[in-house]
């Protein structure tokens, strides 16, 4: 694109954008949200808070979780069961929690994974 058409695309976008901006002053609506804006600015001013203190006064649930420490799901998430493989071509065991062990992923894919679950010797918690 050449910088003159830019330069006229640029400036059309101008034009639309100085129209909506006009709609917009003229929309009751916003006039409306302003005033609010401008009385509760004037009122925290007055009595020495910031947004975040209003945002605890009237949603205090936000305020209870924002102060304390993120505790990770797996406080509250069951310990997986160790499960213990054995390879009756090899006699190698394996001796996981979850299904992405690298030695278990390769014999499922050598073998199958219906072959290879039944060679699962145990399970404990």
């Amino acid at each position: 694109m050449s910088l003159l058409n830019e330069y006229i695309q640029k400036e059309q976008q101008l034009k639309q954008l100085q129209e909506d901006l006009q709609r917009l002053e003229g929309d009751q609506r916003l006039k409306s949200e302003l005033e609010f804006k401008a009385k509760l600015e004037a009122l925290m001013n007055e009595f020495g808070k910031r947004a975040a203190d209003v945002i605890a006064l009237l949603d205090p649930a936000n305020d209870q979780r924002s102060a304390k420490p993120a505790v990770s799901n797996n406080a509250n998430r069951r310990k997986r069961r160790l499960k213990v493989y054995k390879n009756p071509h090899t006699g190698e065991v394996i001796e996981t929690r979850g299904g992405n062990h690298k030695g278990l992923r390769s014999w499922k894919d050598e073998h199958g994974d219906e072959k290879v679950e039944s060679w699962l010797e145990s399970m404990e918690d």
